[in-house]
């Protein structure tokens, strides 16, 4: 039996028959099986939607949504691998609305004399211009074609409305540390890399170095390696950093290094100092360190450091921290650094952590002291005999929604725990606060206005 041509196989065929040796090493060592893809068992794992449909081949049109390198041409190979339907691989870039017609033709004959279905893979699908989209929309929408399409760009953005929602979008995250780590080292021990390097010698150190530095990108982690590899067989961090065309700083992400650049960063941002922390960040995000970990600790920041004195810098880091898991590097970068320069600039208190730090005192130095009576539910006869909340006074019958009394344990009668600082927006709570203490010792007797002749209709009681 003759060997087919080129010309008979898809671009996935073809690739694989060529000689590994003429191949870039990302793509000789490219995951062959689902169980060898790593950092997507959110969408791969067992169980998963998108597993079960790859294993049964009863894949629904789907638009893979990643940065680059995070497995979306691996995943369409693995499809191309599993499926019985014919696998049709197609460039958003070369092609045009004949080369789709032609296509679409192919799938209609494929599918009335042979009983066949079509997938059809179109890689960096958001270059797809309207006039394209408009052309294949039908055909997605018959079943003609089922349609995979892979892109870096937000769908919502770069496809019609129509198209898009004929599609199941997958979303893939960028690659952890760990995730591009095991990578290469199952890259390292690769038959086609002892077969091309069999002397080389690859420092583990190395390895880490290329994980923390290749912002998530498998491809961009294993092309730097075979880089260094090409330099020099014995592959070292500094052979790494050259491949990577990087400077190596000196950071160590488990030593004393790390806690200093962190340290130096936060101090930057308490001490209101937007140039120190920007310049810190930079040099952590360059040293490989995991940006949600910066993020992480830009979060805590935003509540030991900065507070009441301006609430929205909690929501600004954690909105930050959601921004960057959902864009990534490198334009997350931009989102670090604007949380950054809010967290700098925003007025700052400690107020949160010193009455943290009251409250706690006060619990461990006080124990399990009793509830005051006034402040228990009266839920039984029994409850309300011994007096359960017949002195709790309801602050909605109060003018300005305020009453006098007490909320501490009776061993702790008039104690402070939260001082506002002053700074801020802590200085409109202080004032707040004095003026509602001011009204309520000018006004001792603090006459309700009357709840049941205002609201009749209901009780409060039931609301206490």
């Amino acid at each position: 039996m003759k060997a087919p041509s080129p010309e008979d196989m898809d671009l996935f065929e073809h690739a694989a028959s060529q000689n590994a040796a003429q191949q870039p090493f990302a793509e000789a060592v490219r995951p062959q099986n689902l169980d060898a893809i790593l950092g997507q068992d959110t969408v791969l794992g067992e169980g998963k939607l998108l597993r079960r449909a790859i294993l049964n081949d009863r894949l629904p049109s789907l638009i893979l949504w990643g940065p680059p390198g995070t497995g979306k041409t691996t995943i369409a190979r693995v499809i191309a691998q599993k499926t019985n339907a014919y696998f049709e691989p197609f460039s958003a870039v070369l092609g045009g609305v004949k080369d789709i017609r032609r296509l679409v033709d192919e799938a209609k004959d494929r599918r009335h004399l042979h009983q066949r279905a079509t997938i059809l893979f179109i890689d960096e699908i958001h270059r797809f211009n309207k006039g394209q989209q408009d052309a294949l929309l039908p055909h997605v929408e018959n079943g003609t074609v089922t349609l995979i399409g892979a892109t870096t760009e937000n769908p919502s953005f770069e496809l019609n409305a129509a198209l898009l929602s004929r599609c199941r979008v997958v979303v893939l995250n960028s690659l952890k540390p760990a995730d591009l780590y095991q990578i290469l080292k199952n890259a390292a021990s690769h038959p086609i890399r002892i077969e091309r390097w069999p002397e080389a010698q690859i420092d583990d150190e190395a390895l880490r170095y290329l994980a923390q530095t290749s912002s998530g990108d498998a491809r961009r982690a294993l092309t730097a390696l075979e880089i260094a590899l090409n330099r020099d067989p014995h592959v070292t961090t500094e052979t790494a950093a050259e491949a990577l065309n990087r400077k190596i700083l000196l950071y160590d992400k488990d030593g004393d290094g790390h806690y200093q650049v962190i340290s130096a960063f936060i101090k930057s941002m308490r001490g209101s100092d937007p140039h120190g922390a920007v310049y810190w960040l930079q040099r952590m995000v360059d040293s490989g360190e995991d940006p949600l970990f910066i993020l992480r600790r830009m979060v805590i920041f935003a509540s030991e450091d900065i507070g009441l004195a301006d609430p929205r810098a909690l929501q600004i880091a954690i909105s930050a921290m959601e921004a960057f898991r959902f864009v990534g590097l490198p334009e997350g970068m931009l989102t670090l650094t604007e949380a950054a320069l809010y967290l700098a600039c925003a007025p700052k208190s400690n107020t949160v952590l010193t009455t943290l730090a009251a409250a706690r005192r006060a619990v461990r130095e006080g124990g399990n002291l009793p509830v005051p009576l006034h402040l228990r539910n009266a839920n039984t006869a029994l409850q309300t005999q011994l007096g359960y909340g017949q002195e709790y006074r309801y602050p909605h019958e109060y003018e300005g929604h305020y009453v006098q009394q007490s909320y501490l344990p009776d061993a702790l009668e008039g104690a402070v725990l939260f001082k506002p600082s002053g700074q801020g927006e802590e200085r409109a709570i202080e004032q707040r606060m004095a003026a509602l203490q001011n009204a309520s010792a000018q006004n001792p007797s603090q006459n309700s206005p009357g709840w049941r002749e205002i609201h009749h209709d209901l009780d409060p009681q039931k609301f206490k």
